[in-house]
């Protein structure tokens, strides 16, 4: 599995449905946490560099059978192998994770998910980019922007 980045630019790619998951510090800027998590990622990177292995499943014996046809003529399916799936592996990557977020722990951020914002919210609210991470409550949400910026938005 490809490390999952934790930032603020993370997950850009899936829909405005889904939550923004980021380090988070009230009061500091967009552009520190994208900073900070840059550095934290490349310390960890060294501290725990990647281990990629190819890993195989076992072979798998399919037997042979019988099988009729709806004319009523029957026949033998062969027995056969069938390989193994190969994938990669980084074991160090849990670890490299949690450094990750060691470093940015020492830095006064810590891992949020904010949930993404009700239709109505996002429809309503003016189209605008957080810059500056505001205080988080129960009511927090985010609003992802066409730009790939977002909205962080505290109802009621």
């Amino acid at each position: 599995m490809k490390t999952l980045t934790i930032g603020v630019m993370g997950v850009l790619g899936l829909g405005a449905c889904a939550p923004l998951n980021t380090y988070y510090k009230a009061g500091a800027s967009v552009a520190a946490v994208q900073r900070q998590t840059t550095i934290c990622e490349v310390e960890a990177l060294d501290k725990v560099p990647p281990s990629t292995r190819i890993v195989q499943t076992p072979p798998r014996y399919i037997p042979a059978r019988s099988e009729c046809n709806a004319a009523g003529t029957c026949y033998v399916v062969p027995g056969f192998y069938e390989p193994g799936m190969l994938y990669t592996v980084d074991p160090n990557d849990d670890l490299r994770k949690r450094v990750e977020a060691q470093c940015m722990a020492d830095k006064g951020f810590a891992p949020v998910s904010i949930p993404a914002c009700p239709a109505s919210v996002a429809q309503s609210a003016p189209q605008r980019a957080t810059t500056t991470l505001p205080p988080l409550n129960a009511k927090s949400c985010v609003i992802r922007n066409p730009d790939g910026s977002f909205q962080i938005v505290t109802l009621g």
